[in-house]
């Protein structure tokens, strides 16, 4: 299983801890193809990287574009034996706000983007890895997903985030045991407190505090270091139906 034979799909790979994976695969020899709503950066991206990286306008919620995409990836740069799922969403709400209770249409809007997004693309990345020809072990191909230290330890208005996180912890073994003797692992990573755009943007205040909740190191963590786990997952194949939180041993509070 050389890095270097890589040929990925990553969803949400246009920002934040999906670009990260883009740029190490790409920076160890293997090729990337990112499946993203956001056009614009993702054909920046692409067009900046050279031949080994392309993109492809996907809504993870739709699944007839994730099935063509893949069509035309697999045609253009042969069998896809990594996919990342780091697309996903997250508004915080109150059950019971100040002037209203939460709002059942987003409720399901995040389960949608996050859970049967992700579920999506396992499903269709799979039915394609298990033609794959296989290698080490009979491997044919690794599904990563991103959930979230959210799903065990959720905050106060993290009631859908973390139910759409929780759901891809619970589906990861099922599916691993299910598509293991297609030579397909899957694995699963959950991140603590990451410097993506979304804790960017954040006013001063609000940061520094994030920064003083963490434990070791005392910092966020940095997108290269949820990559270099995708890369360390590749490489072994004794990881299959695992969930792996990255978080320095950061715990959330209530809020």
């Amino acid at each position: 299983m050389k890095i270097e034979d890589i040929n990925a799909v990553i969803t949400g790979g246009s920002s934040g801890l999906g670009k990260a994976t883009v740029e190490i695969i790409l920076d160890n020899g293997g090729k990337v193809t990112i499946l993203d709503t956001q056009k614009t950066k993702g054909e920046e991206i692409a067009a900046s990287k050279g031949k080994n990286c392309s993109f492809l306008y996907t809504d993870v919620t739709e699944e007839k574009s994730i099935k063509e995409n893949l069509s035309i990836i697999k045609e253009s740069f042969g069998d896809i034996n990594l996919a990342v799922n780091c697309a996903g969403v997250g508004t915080p709400e109150k059950v019971i706000g100040k002037e209203k209770t939460h709002s059942t249409i987003n409720f399901e809007k995040i389960l949608k983007v996050n859970l049967t997004g992700t579920f999506n693309v396992i499903k269709n990345v799979a039915d394609l890895m298990q033609n794959n020809s296989s290698s080490d072990d009979g491997f044919k191909g690794l599904i990563i997903n991103t959930a979230s230290i959210a799903a065990y330890d959720g905050q106060i208005g993290q009631a859908a985030y973390s139910a759409s996180k929780g759901g891809i912890v619970s589906m990861t073994l099922p599916i691993a045991r299910e598509l293991a003797r297609f030579g397909i692992r899957i694995c699963t990573i959950a991140p603590g407190l990451f410097e993506t755009p979304m804790l960017q943007g954040l006013p001063e205040k609000a940061y520094n505090s994030l920064v003083d909740s963490t434990i070791f190191p005392k910092r966020l963590g940095f997108p290269n270091e949820y990559a270099k786990l995708v890369l360390a997952i590749y490489k072994n194949n004794m990881l299959n139906g695992e969930t792996i939180r990255l978080d320095g041993s950061l715990r959330l509070a209530p809020k």
